[in-house]
């Protein structure tokens, strides 16, 4: 835990008691602060209370006495409109911020050498954010993973000089962080998202340029140019640090691109070193390769030489529920892509194999599968599960062979058993459901639990993942 002292000996109220909350609330009592804890939900407020935090009702209190409103990043800040906490905040004069805001404060106050790596964007920070952190920590760096996945970034160890923060940050996050201030910063892509807390695009991104707008001398802003809006954030960027463009496709003067599965760092158009991606199962897709080229510039801007990083990557095992490698039989490889709860997040597995015995469904989103087409050869065969099967059957048609499973459990017999038949170098059994969950799941981990739980339990399987050697 990361102690908060900037305001010891005030009042501060803290509203939404989820990860975050609860570690702000710890942190600002370990720094000296009088904490006003406070949920809108009584099962939140009773997991607070059974970890020991104290509460206070802030619907009545009186709110002149805070010195700010920390605020979880999923309460409403602005649109459709702000939270009744965030109105009682503005009406008092209270500043409202949230716990990265504490942190990059603290940081601040300690002026401690330690040092901080942010990645933010749309699609695939939590991919570049735990690939950045593993090849810092198989090159020898001490590493604190947090932010927007694992732990809440006041849950992490006290700053040291040794230790190197990488982080990832979403939108909700940096509008709370108005100080946000990264030795090194990436920001991946832009395309819509979150319009109902943002309000426009635009306005979405202009909250996530901010990762660059504090930005010191001697830090390293690294940006992709594979969409019109962070190319255009990239055009606008000037000041005292380096700026580093990543893609997936496009050359670069300086920064690093991929080209069939290789990495090609350039500066002033002078090619520096080239990595090579083939094989990496974890990385594979044009998508995986702009996550990868981030989390290489960002590597490089902490000391790690191209041979390090080249090496570390072969070991990178991905995340859970994308595009997660989980056994083998034989020659059938079987992926779990859970998450991947919409037709564009699909595409990108459908595009990353050839052979595929495709397992879809779930509860639909609007739009069905529309704009997978072009990936229809890549399918073998598909096996529909849940409440878009017969949807999905009519959008297939003739065009796509399919059946309809209904369960998870028997899609997957049935993908196995005809995967195995395929006589293809590696056909892939692969859970990329283009849909949401909740008909048959609590949530994408759940289902991706069950697609290895059941994937594990079929005879002759070996696990997939590659061996590492430290930890991320």
């Amino acid at each position: 835990m990361i102690p908060v002292t900037i305001f010891a000996g005030r009042d501060v109220a803290v509203f939404g008691l989820g990860l975050s909350g609860v570690a702000a609330a710890r942190g600002l009592a370990a720094g000296g602060t009088q904490v006003f804890a406070w949920d809108d939900t009584a099962k939140a407020r009773d997991a607070a209370t059974a970890q020991g935090l104290t509460l206070s009702d802030l619907n009545a209190v009186d709110w002149s006495r805070f010195a700010a409103l920390v605020l979880a990043p999923g309460i409403p800040l602005t649109h459709p409109k702000p939270h009744w906490s965030v109105a009682s905040a503005r009406q008092a004069g209270v500043e409202v911020i949230g716990d990265t805001e504490l942190f990059f404060r603290e940081h601040a106050e300690q002026g401690s050498p330690g040092r901080i790596v942010v990645i933010t964007g749309t699609n695939g920070k939590s991919t570049t954010t735990a690939l950045t952190a593993h090849l810092l920590s198989e090159a020898g760096k001490r590493v604190a993973l947090g932010g927007n996945i694992g732990k809440a970034v006041l849950d992490l160890e006290p700053f040291a000089p040794d230790l190197i923060y990488v982080l990832e940050l979403s939108s909700f996050q940096i509008d709370l962080t108005p100080q946000l201030a990264p030795d090194a910063a990436c920001l991946l892509n832009i395309t819509p998202d979150h319009l109902d807390r943002h309000g426009t695009l635009q306005a979405y991104a202009a909250i996530k340029a901010r990762v660059f707008a504090r930005m010191k001398e001697g830090s390293t802003a690294v940006i992709g140019v594979d969409d019109a809006i962070s190319r255009a954030i990239a055009d606008g960027l000037k000041g005292p640090f380096k700026v580093e463009r990543i893609s997936a496709g496009q050359q670069v003067t300086t920064g690093v691109w991929a080209k069939d599965a290789t990495l090609i760092e350039v500066e002033d158009g002078v090619e520096r070193a080239r990595v090579g991606l083939a094989g990496i199962g974890s990385l594979r897709g044009a998508h995986n390769w702009q996550n990868a080229s981030a989390a290489y510039a960002l590597a490089r801007s902490q000391g790690l030489d191209a041979a390090t990083i080249a090496q570390a990557l072969q070991t990178f095992a991905g995340l859970a529920h994308r595009m997660e490698q989980v056994a083998r039989r034989g020659s059938v490889l079987f992926v779990n892509d859970s998450k991947a709860t919409n037709a564009d997040a699909a595409g990108k597995a459908l595009a990353s194999f050839t052979d595929i015995y495709w397992i879809a469904g779930g509860r639909p989103k609007a739009g069905g599968l529309a704009g997978l087409e072009p990936f229809f050869p890549n399918i073998a065969r598909a096996y529909l599960i849940g409440e878009a099967a017969d949807a999905f059957a009519a959008q297939l048609g003739s065009e796509v062979d399919h059946v309809r499973c209904g369960t998870l459990d028997r899609a997957i017999e049935a993908a196995a058993q005809d995967a195995s038949r395929s006589g293809g170098k590696e056909p892939v059994v692969l859970l990329s459901p283009a849909c949401a969950s909740y008909d048959q799941f609590a949530n994408f981990e759940a289902r991706g639990e069950a697609f290895r739980t059941i994937v594990m339990g079929l005879d002759g399987v070996e696990c997939a993942a590659p061996k590492t050697g430290k930890a991320a």
